[in-house]
Order: structure tokens, then sequence, then C-alpha cells
């Protein structure tokens, strides 16, 4: 164990480490098409922060199909069909400086990082095979554990003193995120907020939402670090 106390960082998907270029809406709505013949567009659906779950409730009640769980899971197991073949045609990527803080943090003994992310499991781990991502994530919280975002922290902590054999300080929990739905999330367990200008929400209404520390990317490490872990 190094010197430093424990950290853990709990990282979002989208928006954060990378950007699908709308490759989710696209394989999105190829799943409407390939589940329910609808061909409609998703324009206004507010995908921003929100959990799987709650999107494809967005999109159940904008074109009036009845959540029943069958189709819920049928209509989910053909996005994550389309999803693949969207990344690859479209212009996803991962953010600036990302690699490169995952690796930092892996590095340093006392560091250890998961996800906390409103995608579903399954839906996480095509995205971040896609960019040579996921081995860095050895557990996470997933939409699959609670729909709302805000209840999603207490299983990231549960899992991360799992994997670790002990807990950690929620002064040295860090949420990462792009969205004010990070933020929020960090406050409702009362660990610290990173916020990341990456996603498509205005930076200044970011910063209006007085995260712990404010970044417009990841590139500069001296900045993550000084942020996130000022005792190393």
């Amino acid at each position: 164990m190094s010197t430093s106390s424990p950290l853990l960082l709990l990282w979002d998907i989208d928006g954060t480490l990378l950007t699908s270029s709308g490759a989710g809406m696209r394989a999105l709505g190829a799943a409407l098409q390939s589940t329910f013949a609808i061909n409609g567009s998703l324009d206004d659906i507010d995908f921003a922060g929100r959990t799987d779950p709650l999107i494809i409730r967005q999109i159940f009640t904008k074109f009036g199909l009845a959540e029943e769980e069958a189709t819920l899971n049928r209509y989910f197991d053909n996005y994550l069909a389309a999803l693949p073949g969207e990344l690859h045609r479209g212009t996803a990527r991962v953010l600036p400086g990302v690699k490169e803080r995952l690796a930092e943090a892996e590095a340093r003994p006392h560091v250890t990082q998961g996800l906390l992310t409103g995608n579903r499991r399954q839906g996480a781990q095509v995205k971040l095979e896609h960019h040579g991502l996921w081995n860095h994530f050895p557990f996470g919280a997933f939409a699959d554990d609670h729909e709302l975002r805000n209840e999603l922290g207490p299983h990231a902590l549960r899992r991360a003193q799992a994997h670790r054999g002990y807990s950690f300080s929620l002064s040295r929990t860090w949420i990462i995120g792009d969205t004010p739905h990070d933020i929020a999330c960090g406050r409702a367990i009362g660990a610290r907020t990173l916020a990341v200008g990456t996603g498509h929400c205005d930076p200044d209404i970011l910063r209006s939402h007085r995260p712990d520390g404010y970044l417009a990317d990841l590139s500069d490490a001296d900045a993550f670090w000084h942020l996130v872990d000022p005792r190393a």
C-alpha cells in the first residue's frame, strides 16, 4: 500500500471517457425498427445523464408502446445487437487524456477505479471494449442496479470495498462525469465530484452546479491529479 490514503475514482462513460458520436441513439433507432417496425425520430429524447431504463421508457412513452418486461428486454437486446455496428460506422472516440489518466491511475497502488454509469452493464462493456478500455474497470455500478442514477453510488461503494477488502473515505471518493446528474449523484452519497466539459452540457451551466472540481477535459495530467490526489 502506498503511504497515500486510498483513493477511489468512479467514472461515467458517455461524454466523460468517450463519445460515441450518436452511435447509441442510432442503435436505439435501429432497435425500434427491428422490434416494432417503427421508423421514428429520437431527436427529442433526453439522453444526457439519463440511465438506459429511463431513456427507453421515454421512447416507449413517445411511441405509445406498452412497458411490459419481456418487450423491454427484447428491445434492449436488439439495441445491443445494433450497437457494435453503429460504433464502427461512426466517429466514436476516446476523449482527450482519458487513456493516459486511466493508465496513471492503475500505476498508483493506492488508487482504485471503477464505473458509475447510466449504461446497463452489457452496453457499457460493448462501448468500452470497442475502445480497449473495459479491462481498466474491475467493478462498477450500472443501470441494472437501479434506474435512478442517484441510487447507484452505494452499489459502487460496496463493490469497491469487496474488490479491495477495505472501505473508502467519502472525502477520497470522486464521481467523475460530464453532466449535472453526475454531480447530484456524487452529492447523494457525500462524495467529491469532478465535472469535465467534454459532454454536451454548457460549461457555465455545469460549473453552476458547484462540483468540487471542473476541468475542460482530461488532457492535463498535473491539473487532474492536483485535484483528485493532492496528497500523493
